[in-house]
């Protein structure tokens, strides 16, 4: 027999679930809360810019195939800015606490699509670090890249600064908590179901229906409230009698 579930059963659960589902939700909540305000550490970015063109030593007109052999190379230089060649130099001349890879972890280059533009972007718990190493990331690069490929076609476009009362990227608390509140509920609700669907108990004549694959042809009301008064009534009469009987 094929059992179908109907919308009032599913809120039924729900309504009969509600404790449960707003448990989930206020621990989830108070756990993203927590973990962003007090455990999570604070990431600031600051970001430079470098511009890939042609030669500075080369008086020659615009040239579309030249655009995009630079526009290639962007790929390869990508590489390079973040390579031991570059972030060693970058290391030494700041005085970081850190080696190469570390310094790898830190830092993010890219570029627009069919763009001469790379961005170097650096991470660090410190904004006035984070901006340090990107503007000395860029300016190595620039000098270094000469050398390197024997070429003098990096500029750089913008520094790195530190504006006052900047925000950190990660982590984002509201965002974390809403989030949490969703993941939350759905958690709950899905328990909610979960544990409906394990409860075999019998509540009602739908549920023997359900099990039995037969109608129920009578219901027994619950008389215990009246059985309750019939039982007061006779301890009570049978009070009265002994009384008369210990008068007479």
């Amino acid at each position: 027999m094929e059992e179908t579930i109907s919308l009032k059963e599913l809120l039924a659960t729900l309504r009969k679930r509600m404790g449960l589902i707003l448990a989930i939700i206020i621990i989830a909540v108070a756990i993203s809360g927590v973990v962003s305000y007090f455990v999570l550490t604070p990431l600031y970015q600051a970001s430079t810019q470098i511009l890939v063109n042609k030669s500075k030593n080369e008086e020659v007109p615009y040239n579309p195939g030249e655009v995009q052999t630079n526009l290639q190379l962007i790929n390869t230089y990508n590489v390079i800015i973040k390579s031991p060649a570059i972030l060693d130099l970058v290391i030494k001349e700041l005085d970081l606490d850190m080696t190469a890879q570390q310094l790898n972890g830190k830092i993010t280059v890219g570029s627009e699509k069919d763009s001469q533009v790379v961005n170097i972007s650096v991470q660090d718990q410190n904004p006035e670090t984070a901006a340090q190493i990107a503007n000395t990331t860029a300016k190595v690069f620039q000098q270094e890249i000469v050398e390197i490929m024997n070429v003098d076609n990096v500029s750089i476009l913008a520094k790195a600064d530190v504006s006052g009362g900047q925000s950190p990227i990660k982590p984002k608390p509201l965002s974390n908590i809403a989030i949490a509140l969703v993941l939350g509920l759905m958690a709950g609700v899905g328990l909610a179901f979960l544990l409906e669907y394990f409860d075999n108990t019998i509540k009602s004549e739908n549920d023997i229906e359900k099990l039995i694959g037969l109608p129920v042809l009578g219901v027994i009301s619950v008389i215990e409230d009246s059985m309750k008064e019939m039982e007061s009534s006779s301890l009570a009469n049978s009070s009265e009698t002994r009384g008369e009987t210990v008068g007479s």
